[in-house]
């Protein structure tokens, strides 16, 4: 590895390494403000979602027959599928729509 590969390493290391622990070691009472609670509540969520999402979109040839999966998906869910039968709806759908349209 070359000089700089190892600083960018490090550097990596030290900001992952400072964003877990300053928050340990600044915030030493309960957090009582709900704006700042809510924010830590829903930064998972958001963090996932930022994720999966994309890669729903660009997993497919075409990325409408991702778009139109995520819709059918969502709709499913909203009536009370589960995870797996959702996730077997998408899959059929994008196939589907992949044989049909392509």
């Amino acid at each position: 590895m070359s000089g700089n590969s190892w600083l960018y390493i490090l550097a990596a290391t030290l900001v992952t390494y400072l964003v877990r622990v300053l928050p340990l070691t600044l915030i030493r009472k309960p957090i009582k403000n709900r704006f700042i609670k809510s924010f830590l509540y829903y930064v998972p969520y958001v963090t996932l979602s930022v994720m999966t999402f994309p890669a729903i979109v660009h997993a497919t040839q075409k990325p409408v027959t991702g778009v139109v999966a995520l819709a059918i998906g969502i709709v499913a869910a909203f009536f009370g599928m589960g995870l797996f039968p959702v996730a077997c709806i998408c899959c059929a759908s994008v196939f589907g729509l992949e044989l049909f349209l392509v």
